[in-house]
């Protein structure tokens, strides 16, 4: 699409400046103050001439158990919840030199040229950048909506079955030596496990430093970590393929995005088939299938749209009165949390609110909406954002506004409540405590995010010191109110 590139067309300067933008850095919402950017820059135009092992103390750096600051996001207001983490900016760079080096890079790529060989297996989620005003984020979902939703669709005139499924706790599971399997094949990377000439062993040994010599897992919160988790996914599809024309199964697609899996086949025994197959191949591994949302169906086009969205788009008349909407909305939210079409009914409700002159009972919205909020922890952004525009119509903004801030950070594992809470209250911050590092960088700018002590370099530390992710004059310049554009992906 002319909107977008993937980063497999970038040459290898190209792609680090990809890797070293804030939103690669950190692909979870955060307000706008924050931006990691700048402190990545300069932190890879200092490493630019210099050896990472001169400026570090390995054995400090494996002893730590948290290198990286964790962004507990709750999922489901109860004891569910993911750890995003933002990886310590230093160890970031040093991991994006060693992948955007020239003949590492065309590696990777010639890697992916194998992966990607059989056109019956395609795979639609390899990061992208987009060439127009909207962001990159903006742009992997319109790639999803446009390459598997439509694609989908359309191979219903050629297949008569679909086969839904995905990878059980995908990026928890993924074991760091494989990732050199998938750069080396296996076979070369078992005889070499410690040749550090090979780019596959590099990045596993990376990727243990980062976690505390750990190998099961790679972090999650990260554009770079959904690249490397490509590669480890690229190189099933690669088996998978070769195991299929093995076995003589030659009438099928294959569309992957990450790790959900649509497979396309002519009768059910052929799509079970390639089912247990798939299965087969991940267990060395460490993967398995989610068999809790594996399904089958002859009905290609239905499954084609999310449930989700087709059952909002059933209940999505417009409605004269504001609650009676909201109450759909939340309806909505009990059958299918956390969705993508939940977001979308939010955000067009947002800006309805925005444009109403006269709103009855803001009080009680405001109580569906942090309902909604505690339940769907996925939409507390643009749950913060509409409840901002209420308060200010409420009879009791003060005690309001207390009530939301009390029920949502008593959510466990609430950090990310915590950050847009901070940006809603942002009028009265100073009456508020928050436990959230980012949160507290926000009121005291000597906080620190990361541990530095195993970093060596007193140059290092100083940009570290003098390069803060929190810009104190875009919090002050801001509204108290949050404006749809700072909430919206797809916002220009």
């Amino acid at each position: 699409m002319g909107n977008r590139i993937s980063i497999l067309e970038l040459n290898h300067e190209a792609a680090k400046q990809f890797f070293l933008k804030h939103e690669s850095y950190c692909n979870i919402d955060l307000p706008k103050y924050f931006s990691f950017s700048k402190l990545l820059q300069e932190l890879s135009d200092f490493l630019e001439t210099r050896k990472p092992s001169e400026l570090i103390n390995s054995k400090t750096m494996n002893s730590l158990e948290n290198l990286n600051h964790f962004i507990y996001a709750n999922k489901d207001g109860k004891l569910s919840w993911r750890p995003f983490q933002l990886i310590h900016p230093f160890s970031y760079v040093i991991l994006i030199k060693e992948i955007t080096q020239q003949d590492n890079w065309n590696k990777i790529k010639d890697r992916f040229k194998v992966f990607q060989s059989n056109k019956q297996i395609r795979c639609l989620s390899i990061p992208v950048e987009s060439t127009n005003q909207q962001t990159d984020k903006a742009q992997q979902i319109s790639q999803w909506w446009e390459n598997v939703e439509q694609e989908s669709i359309l191979l219903s005139l050629e297949y008569n079955y679909i086969f839904d499924t995905d990878i059980a706790d995908c990026y928890g599971s993924i074991y760091t030596h494989s990732i050199a399997w998938a750069l080396e094949d296996k076979g070369t990377a078992k005889n070499k496990p410690r040749d550090q000439s090979l780019l596959g062993n590099k990045i596993d040994k990376q990727l243990q430093e980062l976690q505390n010599k750990q190998t099961n897992g790679i972090p999650q919160g990260s554009v770079v970590m959904d690249f490397i988790a490509e590669i480890l996914l690229g190189y099933i599809d690669k088996l998978l393929s070769e195991k299929l024309t093995a076995d003589d199964i030659t009438e099928y697609q294959i569309l992957r995005y990450r790790d959900d899996y649509r497979i396309f086949v002519q009768d059910n025994i052929t799509g079970e088939k390639i089912l247990k197959t798939l299965s087969e191949i991940m267990i060395p591994f460490g993967l398995k299938i989610n068999s809790s949302k594996t399904s089958e169906s002859s009905d290609i086009i239905t499954k084609s749209i999310k449930a989700d969205k087709l059952s909002w788009l059933k209940i999505s008349q417009p409605s004269p009165s504001l609650q009676k909407q909201l109450l759909l909305i939340r309806e909505h939210s009990i059958k299918h949390p956390n969705s993508g079409s939940l977001n979308t009914a939010l955000n067009k409700f947002d800006k309805k609110v925005a444009k109403s002159k006269r709103i009855m009972h803001p009080n009680q919205l405001i109580a569906i909406l942090t309902d909604i909020a505690y339940k769907n922890p996925k939409t507390i952004s643009i749950c913060c954002s509409v409840i901002s525009k209420l308060i200010d119509r409420s009879d009791k903004p003060e005690d309001i506004s207390r009530k939301v801030f009390d029920k949502l950070n008593n959510m466990p594992n609430s950090g990310f409540a915590q950050i847009w809470l901070q940006r809603m209250l942002k009028k009265d911050v100073d009456n508020y405590t928050f436990k959230e590092k980012l949160c507290l960088i926000v009121t005291d700018p000597k906080e620190e995010i990361w541990d530095n002590s195993w970093i060596t370099s007193s140059k290092v530390k100083k940009i570290f010191k003098t390069n803060k992710v929190y810009d104190k004059e875009i919090f002050d310049s801001l509204d108290s109110i949050i404006s749809n554009d700072e909430i919206d992906l797809f916002a220009y």
